[in-house]
């Protein structure tokens, strides 16, 4: 008698996850990498001020640090996406390093002012946005090497994850400034940022993942889609809301400057601007965890929403122990909407225009940093610091607004990724 064993299906094998498939190093090396680009703005400033003995002048060669970078930021992306990210990482590591050295000879030298804004114009025109660009290839990998059904959820978790450390980076970033100025002399964050730069960021470049050509383009380099497609209002509703955020984390730190300089404390106000950035970046990383029907348009409203609220509530504030309170409250918006943006911008970019579309993203966020602390800057020294702490409800009234047309945008149609 013959006996038939019918075969066992063997368990379906999950697919590997973005940690295993990017490598721990990877995530170590991007996130040291991000710490020059969150020093530069803060570091050229404070030189500036020490060295030349002018607030003024201070804020306007962070503003030219802006202005570089809005300006050679989206097509250093457009390069990274044409050319790989290899090569353009790598020339940018070396000529950022020398921007940052010759900035820091420049202002400690005799050259007048407008070569000292220049120099740090050419700063902002060779950062390497390292956060972008990370951002661009792992929504690569996740599309190109994980199954349909485990895209939207690593997705998720991977804008979360980068949002919280940009967050931790920023908060970061300026204290070491501060204690490296305070410490050894002025000159010296700037100096660590190049070293930084050429060994991370060129770490950044070399990794394996950094030689990777999204499959969406052709043979030739060339994407499928036209460059137009980048103007589309889908994608610019998405880019004017980031624009937004970066000026709410300007006008929101020179607030709070101008409210602990009216108590004798300024360097205080890093220590209290942490508070909003920790949690911010706890907020951010629990987007991850939301569910799927609790809607991208529906989180971009609501946080912004609570971001809008807490920033009303600034100019009512006339303790610490308030201002603390109020800062904690905005911490709890402004996380997961920066989530969300760079979540539309990663789903909306054209095909093969992932990298140009990050680094627009990220150039909002600069030039808005820029451009709110020095507006802010200037009412707080014109007018005082009570209409100061009412420019951050501006910011995030611009936020809020972008999120409602956002909805337009949604029910527009689009060619999907």
């Amino acid at each position: 008698m013959t006996q038939t064993h019918a075969s066992v299906p063997s368990p379906p094998t999950r697919p590997a996850s973005l940690l295993r498939q990017a490598g721990l190093p990877y995530f170590l090396i991007a996130f040291v990498a991000r710490l020059p680009f969150a020093m530069m703005v803060v570091g050229v400033l404070t030189l500036v001020v020490s060295a030349r003995g002018s607030l003024s002048l201070g804020g306007l060669t962070s503003a030219a640090v802006g202005i570089g970078t809005a300006c050679f930021g989206p097509l250093l992306g457009a390069a990274a996406d044409r050319f790989g990210q290899r090569p353009v990482l790598v020339l940018l590591a070396v000529t950022n390093s020398v921007a940052l050295i010759v900035f820091t000879l420049v202002v400690y030298g005799s050259a007048a002012d407008p070569y000292v804004l220049l120099a740090a114009a050419g700063i902002g025109a060779t950062a390497p946005q390292v956060a972008p660009m990370s951002r661009s290839r792992l929504v690569t990998i996740i599309n190109e090497r994980m199954p349909e059904p485990h895209r939207a959820r690593t997705l998720s978790a991977t804008m979360a994850y980068e949002s919280a450390a940009d967050e931790t980076v920023f908060v970061f970033g300026p204290f070491l400034v501060g204690i490296a100025a305070s410490w050894i002399a002025p000159w010296a964050p700037l100096v660590g940022a190049a070293v930084l730069t050429i060994v991370f960021v060129g770490a950044f470049a070399l990794h394996p993942s950094g030689r990777h050509v999204s499959d969406e383009r052709g043979s030739d380099g060339r994407a499928p889609s036209a460059p137009a497609e980048l103007f589309r209002p889908q994608l610019l509703v998405v880019v004017t809301g980031i624009f937004g955020v970066g000026l709410f984390f300007g006008a929101t730190l020179t607030a709070l400057t101008a409210f602990m300089a009216d108590r004798g404390e300024p360097e205080q106000a890093g220590l209290l601007y942490g508070v909003m950035g920790i949690g911010s970046a706890l907020l951010a990383l629990g987007v991850a965890w939301l569910p799927p029907r609790f809607s991208l348009h529906a989180r971009w409203l609501v946080f912004s929403g609570i971001l809008l609220l807490g920033s009303l509530l600034l100019a009512t504030v006339s303790s610490v122990a308030g201002m603390v309170a109020v800062l904690a409250v905005m911490g709890i918006g402004i996380g997961p909407t920066l989530v969300t943006q760079y979540s539309f911008g990663a789903a909306r970019s054209p095909l093969g225009r992932s990298a140009t579309v990050m680094t627009m993203l990220g150039s909002g966020v600069i030039v808005g940093q820029s451009i709110g602390a020095a507006v802010t800057g200037e009412i707080a020294q014109s007018v005082g610091t009570s209409a100061a702490l009412m420019v951050p409800a501006a910011a995030a009234a611009i936020v809020f607004v972008c999120g409602a047309l956002n909805g337009v945008a949604c029910r527009a149609p689009w060619r999907s990724r």
